[in-house]
């Protein structure tokens, strides 16, 4: 297999960095896909195949059919791309201004694209390979679960996915057993009295000494009142209260995120953290609200999965092509996959060569023989995920 994945990149290896660099350059922000899905579908309908897409047009399901016996294993690959500028001079600048593919989906989909058309050429699979190219993984709740209720498990017994990392170099990859990446939940805390003046603030209640305590206390205690091991991070971003110095409004609000590496801290982190703001506002008089988000849980790798996806890569890549990568704070709306079927998740290294790039920054940008290792690298998983 290694041999003809190998021919078959020489052949098509220039036309999936063509691919890449096309939608680089005409990005779609979340839930808005649909340019980007017709150029997907068209490619799979080439190589005699038979894509579903999602009602709305912005997403694709499509199954590479081999031995109807046989398991479904699937790939994921999310499409979308963040409002941000693109801060690059390259051929294949973003022609979208403010919007520019800053977290690599461009190459989760073209890595994805390449492997299900290599498998389907190849021919021969013990099972079904499932592609799945979702929409609107950076936004809350994610286009996961679109997805899911539209069939894209539907008996699927593994799934997996890459996504992109500058911190790793290109031709290797990261594999991590558990947690991989944090949950990722906003929280809205109003804070509400009758006002007053400074001159008496004795007679009212302060919500904005109260909002204060809030983003101050509330944090802190939360390191004494949950495992440090699972890893929770509540962080306030962003603070509103009042508009003149002498007067104390009658209401006050902070923005924040919530971030957990632990999927059992996750389910009991909306009343944890309530209750907590609540009792932290009680002497001050003010009422509070809560209006707590559900984003995504965490991306916990199943150790069979991912034991899967080690293996292949071993074989695909080589040894020394695998590294150990650390677990992440960010969120991946890939979790709600693994939320009904066990899956794991590799960093992709696409990391160029004296450069320290980062996601979600304007500058963002890959070193393109990674696609050649992603493309490889979800080819073997879905061989060895069948034949497992």
């Amino acid at each position: 297999m290694r041999t003809q994945l190998d021919r078959w990149l020489v052949s098509h290896g220039a036309e999936l960095v063509a691919l890449r660099r096309d939608l680089h350059a005409h990005p779609e922000l979340s839930k808005h896909e649909q340019g980007t899905t017709a150029k997907i579908a068209a490619l799979l309908e080439a190589a005699g195949l038979k894509p579903r897409l999602l009602p709305t047009g912005n997403g694709i399901i499509c199954d590479i059919p081999g031995d109807p016996a046989g398991p479904v294993v699937a790939l994921r690959a999310d499409m979308d791309a963040l409002p941000i500028q693109d801060a690059k001079d390259v051929p294949y600048k973003s022609t979208v201004d403010g919007v520019c593919h800053a977290c690599g989906h461009d190459v989760h989909t073209t890595v994805a694209l390449g492997a299900g058309l290599a498998l389907a050429e190849m021919g021969g699979l013990r099972g079904t390979v499932r592609l799945v190219f979702q929409p609107a993984e950076e936004v809350f709740d994610g286009g996961a679960p679109d997805m899911i209720d539209a069939g894209a498990l539907d008996g699927v017994s593994r799934i997996f996915a890459v996504h992109c990392d500058p911190r790793i170099a290109a031709g290797l990859v990261g594999i991590r057993v558990g947690p991989l990446t944090a949950s990722a939940d906003s929280i809205r805390v109003t804070l509400a009295g009758p006002g007053g003046h400074t001159a008496r603030p004795y007679l009212t209640a302060d919500v904005v000494e109260a909002i204060g305590r809030v983003v101050t206390e509330v944090p802190a205690l939360l390191g004494r009142r949950t495992d440090p091991r699972s890893g929770v991070s509540l962080v306030f971003g962003a603070i509103h209260a009042g508009q003149a110095a002498n007067t104390i409004p009658q209401a006050a609000y902070a923005l924040g995120t919530v971030r957990i590496l632990d999927h059992d801290a996750w389910s009991s982190a909306p009343t944890l953290i309530s209750q907590l703001v609540h009792e932290v506002v009680a002497p001050t008089r003010a009422t509070a609200d809560i209006t707590y988000t559900r984003g995504v849980p965490p991306v916990v790798n199943e150790p069979g999965a991912t034991g899967i996806l080690a293996e292949a890569a071993r074989a695909g890549l080589g040894a020394d092509a695998v590294v150990g990568t650390p677990q992440s704070m960010g969120g991946e709306d890939f979790s709600w996959y693994l939320e009904h079927v066990p899956g794991s998740m590799a960093r992709l290294g696409v990391g160029r060569p004296g450069e320290q790039l980062d996601l979600h920054q304007g500058t963002f940008d890959v070193d393109e023989r990674a696609i050649a290792t992603g493309v490889r690298l979800l080819a073997h998983t879905a061989v060895a995920a069948l034949a497992g």
